[in-house]
């Protein structure tokens, strides 16, 4: 089993890259918005149910995935000012190393115009919420001043996996063609 962590800011195609990945592997696609659209339904963005149960619910997915096999592209947002967020990435390491399977990480990176000029894609606005593209603009310029959503260079804790990957000129099936070949998939 692979899991394949895709991080970096809203918008810099991570879901799409993981799109593109599936198709030319036998991995399957789990995206953060998979977890994020089912439950703002119940709960605001953020608050205290909607942490946890997102937390449970990404852990029992990749958990059951490793102990089945199934190798899976996970798309998230890592907050690298929070040291809960590199914590949540080692727990989720230790399930899927646990279970046999091994944990590969993809630093996805591009400057905040391009990023606001992709929350529009017709591919994104198909797998997340078509209704509130003003405010996911307004979410990816508020996160890009708040929080620290790449790596510092150099400083990435896993870095025996590690690919960084500037995706400002770089289709998202080119960047699956270098994941693919930087891992060996």
């Amino acid at each position: 089993m692979k899991l394949v962590v895709l991080f970096g800011p809203p918008a810099v195609g991570k879901m799409t890259v993981a799109q593109e990945l599936a198709k030319i592997t036998d991995i399957k696609v789990f995206h953060n918005h998979m977890t994020i659209d089912l439950l703002t339904k119940f709960f605001e963005f953020g608050s205290e149910p909607f942490r946890k149960l997102s937390r449970t619910f990404r852990r029992g997915v990749i958990e059951e995935a490793a102990k089945s096999k199934v190798s899976i592209a996970f798309s998230v947002a890592w907050d690298f000012s929070q040291s809960s967020d590199t914590e949540e990435m080692r727990h989720i390491k230790g399930l899927v190393e646990s279970n046999g399977g091994s944990v590969y990480f993809v630093e996805l990176e591009a400057p905040l115009e391009v990023r606001l000029e992709r929350n529009t894609t017709p591919n994104r606005l198909m797998h997340k919420d078509k209704a509130n593209v003003a405010a996911t603009e307004k979410n990816i310029r508020e996160w890009h001043k708040v929080y620290q959503l790449n790596s510092a260079l150099g400083e990435f804790p896993f870095p025996e996996h590690y690919l960084r990957l500037s995706t400002e000129h770089m289709s998202a099936a080119e960047a699956a063609v270098e994941i693919k070949k930087r891992f060996g998939f």
